[in-house]
């Protein structure tokens, strides 16, 4: 516990420190496409189920109402919106979420509190853990928004079918857990975020 802690603090606060220009421009522009807000806030269910603000970049405009879940084409997502979506950028604050002891580097990603309602009972083991900035399920799934395009009710596909998946990778990642595995879900993260047609998806 206290090594994974201590590993997520100096490898959040790095990489905070060497991106600096990155997060400069990435905020740059997002507020020249469509002004401020340039981060969004969302609450989500962290450990112990307490709720907590993920932070992101903002990738939608400003006045952007509707589903939880937003699928590939989506019209509230701006052009700017969509470059970070598909290369992640847009999860780079949450670094901010893990250097305030919210979120870890690696864990279950931690969701809206309508889902986890849903599966409530599920998620008190995996809630015993911090969420993470990434996972077996953003390994995946890293093709999601694509994926529930291509459904006719992209909310009923989300929480009936891609969700319970979810789930079961979150209990595989406590089952087996450490230091390793989460090096291990780094690397294949940043080679799927890099190259996602040269990567298995395979968990």
């Amino acid at each position: 516990m206290f090594l994974k802690r201590s590993v997520d603090i100096l490898l959040s606060a790095l990489i905070v420190l060497l991106l600096s220009p990155v997060f400069a421009a990435v905020a740059l522009a997002v507020w020249l496409e469509s002004g401020s807000p340039v981060m969004f806030r969302q609450v989500r269910i962290g450990r112990g189920f307490c709720r907590f603000g993920i932070l992101k970049f903002r990738t939608m405009r400003v006045d952007a109402v509707g589903p939880l879940v937003t699928v590939g084409g989506d019209r509230r997502i701006t052009r700017v919106g969509r470059i970070l979506r598909l290369t992640k950028l847009d999860e780079l604050p949450q670094l901010w979420n893990v250097l305030l002891g919210e979120m870890s580097m690696v864990g279950p990603r931690p969701e809206v509190p309508e889902y986890v309602e849903l599966f409530r009972d599920r998620y008190r083991t995996i809630l015993a853990v911090r969420p993470g900035i990434t996972d077996l399920a953003s390994i995946y799934y890293r093709n999601e928004e694509a994926i529930l395009a291509q459904s006719r009710d992209p909310l009923h596909e989300y929480s009936n079918r891609i969700l319970p998946i979810k789930l079961e990778l979150a209990d595989r990642y406590i089952r087996e857990r450490s230091f390793l595995r989460d090096v291990a879900i780094i690397a294949r993260t940043v080679i799927v975020t890099l190259r996602p047609n040269r990567v298995s998806t395979k968990a």
